[in-house]
C-alpha cells in the first residue's frame, strides 16, 4: 500500500530535517509539496504520514508559513478496501481522495491512469478542434507538422514519462490514434493508405517511441545533473510490484517486447 498527501503552502524550499519520518519520501516543486509512505498495512503507512504531518505543524509554526488545507488531499493506492484513519493537519480533516491531480498529472487509486489518459486526449481534441482550420489548410505539411508537434503532441504527452508506463496496450492505442487522426488530417489521403505509412512519410514517430525518447532525455539528464535527489530516480526493478511497469523500463525495454 502506498499513501501519499499532498499540501499547497507559501513555504521556500527547505523542510524540515530534525526528527524526520526516515521512512515518508518528500518531494517539492514551487509552493507545492508531496509526501509518501509504504508498507504492507495501509494503517501503518497512514501512520508514517501522520508524524510528517504532525511534524510539518511544527515546522510551519517556526517559520510562521501558512498552508492551504482545504487544498491538501491524501491518496491510497492498492487493493485495501477499509480506508485508514483520516489524516489531521492543523487540527484539519485531510480528506481521502480516489484520484488526485498533482502537477497537472491525474491520478488515480488504482495507478491505471484512466483519468490522465482521459484527460490528456480531451485537451489534445480542443487543440486540434482549434487547429483544424491551419491544418487542413494548403500550409506547407512540414509547417502544419511543426504545428502539431508544438501545440497537439505536446498535450498529448504533458509528463508522459512519469505515466505512460502505467497504461495499458488499450490506452497506449487511444493516445496513438489521436495522433494517426491528425496526421492524415494534415495529409488528406485517400482511405487506403495506410496510418503507417503516412506517419513514415512524414517523419513522425509514434507515440510511444517519442514517449521513450522523452524519458531516456529526462532520466539522463537527472543522473548525469549535479544534483544527487535526482540520481537514479524510479530505479528499474526485475519484477515490478503487481506487475506494473515502471518509468525506467520505458528505457530499458523495446517498443516490441
Amino acid at each position: 500500500m502506498t499513501v501519499g498527501s499532498r499540501t499547497t503552502d507559501g513555504s521556500s524550499s527547505e523542510a524540515p530535517d530534525s526528527d524526520w519520518e526516515d521512512d515518508v519520501m518528500l518531494a517539492l516543486y514551487a509552493d507545492d509539496s508531496a509526501y509518501f509512505a509504504s508498507s504492507r498495512r495501509a494503517d501503518l503507512a497512514a501512520k508514517r504520514i501522520q508524524r510528517v504531518l504532525d511534524l510539518l505543524s511544527e515546522w510551519l509554526d517556526k517559520w510562521r508559513m501558512a498552508v492551504n488545507v482545504s487544498k491538501t488531499a491524501a491518496l491510497l493506492t492498492g487493493s485495501q478496501r477499509n480506508m485508514p484513519d483520516q489524516l489531521r493537519l492543523r487540527g484539519q480533516a485531510v480528506e481521502w481522495n480516489t484520484r488526485v491531480r498533482y502537477l497537472g498529472v491525474h491520478i488515480d487509486r488504482s495507478l491505471r491512469m484512466t483519468p490522465q489518459i482521459d484527460h490528456v486526449i480531451q485537451m489534445s481534441r480542443a487543440a486540434r478542434a482549434k487547429l483544424r482550420p491551419i491544418l487542413a489548410s494548403r500550409l506547407p505539411i512540414r509547417t502544419k507538422v511543426a504545428i502539431y508537434k508544438c501545440y497537439v503532441r505536446s498535450r498529448l504527452t504533458y509528463a508522459a514519462p512519469a505515466w505512460y508506463a502505467l497504461c495499458s496496450g488499450l490506452q497506449r492505442q487511444r493516445l496513438q490514434a489521436l495522433q494517426n487522426i491528425v496526421l492524415r488530417l494534415i495529409t488528406g489521403p485517400g482511405w487506403y493508405v495506410k496510418n503507417d505509412v503516412i506517419a513514415r512519410d512524414l517523419g513522425v514517430e509514434t507515440v510511444e517511441e517519442f514517449v521513450r525518447k522523452l524519458t531516456r532525455r529526462a532520466f539522463n539528464r537527472a543522473d548525469a545533473g549535479p544534483h544527487p535527489s535526482l540520481h537514479n530516480l524510479a530505479p528499474h526493478l526485475g519484477r515490478p510490484t503487481r506487475g506494473y511497469q515502471l518509468p525506467r523500463d520505458l528505457v530499458t525495454e523495446s517498443p516490441d517486447d
